[in-house]
């Protein structure tokens, strides 16, 4: 009953502060009226900004922000417990990430649509402008070759997921064209649209797994699953990226919340049938504190602060937020629901991740065998949940051995393949099986589903399509505000034709096309290179939004201690994380790629900081 208590109690603990904080937040301290005029509204241009059912935004918004972030930061980091990373979820989301998407939403909404980038410039002055569209740059450089390596590594590993993420994207224009872009109504398009999708997914396990390894030559060194996957998935982004909001990224982002919906309550069932049933035990499958952590892991602070960003906290979000989701608000009182709502509800996301890597994985670890011709997946009961008080044989199995964990020998992670990745000084705990973390999400969430009487391989694919689907909707939604980002700053430049749409998405998804193939110490791992960057650099956005939002209140003479708190802790975990890398693992290791790509973002954040210090007094000296 563990495992369901804290379920319970989390979502408890996310409506109340919804209802209690949430509103405070959006009614006092940043005064959201109904009639405010809106960017949407006023700068209407029906590509970019177009006003949209609040419904519509929270599905765009919810799928951007959620991707494989509230998924992979939570499976790593339970390695040090489940514990530690429940507290920063539940806390995190509630004090510290809700608060930052929200305000830059509000920020946004309130400066034509402009990004907390741009924002910045009017607030703090013109190089802190352009210091932070450069961090906001590097930081979306580094989400487009991870989130595209993330989705190849599923399509790599999960074949049985290939054709339900493709097919949503023909399903989506479909009723962009006919229903959002004609403002009917989206209920019974939509239901069928999901139809479609689960019909696939059904496809996809039985029927049609795309492995498109069948088809590549052996022995090439770049053709190869991950490297072709990832080129597929770029092209698909500047694509998407080009196109009008409606067409494409609504609608798709629509469908795939619900789709992600039903897979959630899916979960929440199981996992509830589970622990009525004692097959899913917190307490028993993995420790609450962690007594054992591998050698080359890192000290829990303040590594856990940035290992969960997504989840607790992103600056990615205030990228969405000023980036397509103020474009798109109707109404300047759902920015409650859509920012601060959509974060709890991410928060929530990765509370069922961390029990899914837990208590799911507890039940038992998948295996898969092949049965004249055909994939068999199975569990292993002799490593279910035992009362073993360090963590059941199965939990152990994915996070305390370098053997591989999901389905097979073939999919390993760490020893061979595409995506494993052996442990280094480069801060190999991170990127070693990368694909082993997400299988430990993909087969704890199978086991839940298992209880309710979806068969494993059923199961497999349906989790394996909502991590695809989660990370498909933010690499489009990325190499969308990737374009924005570069457009202003060719223009910040003179670089008229760099501003151009094309030209700028172009740049987008070749620079993260590069970094994945030619970046890494092999043709497709350059994203899982800069993996040990993601964390802290999105985290220091996170915290450099935040001094933004306070100059923001303090201009209004509003209470800024409930950003400012935030802020500092935002400013100072992942600097010090960071620090840390740099000293300890990076400059001894002559990883220069690092060593560069860490001294220019902590360098740029000393100067944004600095450049607010330097405001702050001098309008400290004015007032006074």
């Amino acid at each position: 009953m563990s495992t369901l208590f804290v379920a319970i109690a989390s979502m408890i603990g996310f409506v109340i502060a919804y209802h209690t904080y949430g509103r405070f937040l959006a009614k006092k301290l940043f005064a959201l009226a109904d009639d405010e005029p809106m960017p949407s509204v006023v700068q209407r241009d029906d590509v970019d900004f177009v006003p949209t059912d609040r419904s519509v935004v929270l599905g765009h918004h919810f799928t951007s922000i959620a991707g494989t972030g509230p998924i992979v930061g939570p499976a790593l980091a339970v390695f040090w417990g489940w514990l530690p990373a429940l507290l920063w979820v539940i806390f995190g989301s509630i004090l510290v990430g809700g608060v930052h998407d929200l305000a830059a939403l509000v920020i946004s909404i309130r400066n034509r649509g402009e990004s907390v980038g741009q924002a910045a410039g009017h607030l703090i002055s013109p190089r802190a402008k352009l210091l932070f569209l450069i961090v906001l740059a590097m930081a979306l450089s580094i989400v487009l070759a991870v989130f595209g390596l993330v989705i190849a590594i599923i399509f790599k590993l999960y074949p049985e997921s290939v054709l339900s993420v493709w097919t949503a994207m023909p399903v989506a224009i479909v009723i962009g064209y006919f229903v959002i872009r004609r403002g009917k109504n989206l209920v019974v398009p939509c239901l069928l649209g999901l139809g479609v999708l689960y019909l696939t997914v059904y496809l996809g396990a039985y029927r049609l797994p795309l492995d498109i390894a069948d088809v590549l030559p052996t022995g090439s060194t770049y053709a190869t699953p991950v490297v072709v996957w990832t080129g597929l998935l770029l092209a698909y982004a500047f694509v998407a990226s080009v196109l009008p909001v409606w067409l494409l990224l609504q609608p798709r982002d629509f469908i795939n919340s619900l789709q992600l919906l039903v897979a959630l309550v899916l979960l929440v069932v199981g996992l509830g049938v589970a622990s009525f049933s004692g097959d899913a035990d917190l307490i028993a499958s993995a420790p609450a504190i962690a007594s054992e952590i591998p050698a080359d892991a890192p000290p829990i602070f303040p590594f856990l602060f940035i290992t969960i960003a997504c989840g607790a906290c992103s600056g990615f979000h205030c990228m969405v937020s000023s980036g397509t989701t103020s474009k798109q608000l109707r109404v300047a009182t759902d920015a409650q629901l859509v920012g601060y709502g959509s974060m709890l509800g991410e928060g929530m996301l990765a509370v069922l991740v961390i029990l899914a890597c837990c208590a799911g994985v507890g039940m038992g670890r998948l295996e898969r065998t092949v049965v004249d011709g055909e994939t068999v997946i199975t569990r292993d009961s002799t490593m279910a949940s035992s009362s073993a008080t360090d963590g059941s044989a199965s939990w152990r199995s994915y996070y305390r051995t370098g053997r591989t964990v999901a389905a097979s020998a073939e999919v390993g992670a760490g020893e061979s393949g595409d995506a494993g990745v052996q442990a280094d000084q480069s801060g190999g705990w991170r990127k070693q099986g990368l694909d082993k973390k997400l299988g430990a999400f993909i087969d704890g969430g199978a086991n839940f589903l298992s209880s309710i009487g979806v068969p494993l391989k059923m199961g497999v694919a349906i989790m394996a399509v909502m991590v695809a689907c989660f990370a498909a909707t933010t690499l489009d939604t990325a190499t969308r505000l990737q374009r924005y980002v570069l457009s202003e700053l060719f223009t910040s430049a003179g670089f008229t034709l760099g501003a151009n749409k094309f030209v700028a998405t172009g740049i987008a998804v070749t620079v993260a096309l590069l970094i994945a193939i030619f970046a890494g110490d092999a043709p497709g791992k350059g994203g899982l290179l800069l993996w040990p960057l993601f964390g802290a650099t999105n985290q220091l956005l996170a915290g450099l939004a935040l001094m933004v939002a306070v100059f923001y209140l303090a201009r209004r003479s509003r209470p800024i201690a409930f950003l400012a708190i935030p802020m500092f802790m935002m400013l100072l975990m992942p600097a010090w994380a960071m620090t840390f890398d740099l000293v300890e693992n990076w400059w001894p290791a002559r990883d220069w790629v690092l060593v560069c790509f860490a001294l220019a973002v902590l360098a740029l954040q000393f100067w944004m900081v600095l450049e607010g210090v330097m405001l702050w007094r001098r309008e400290k000296a004015f007032r006074s």
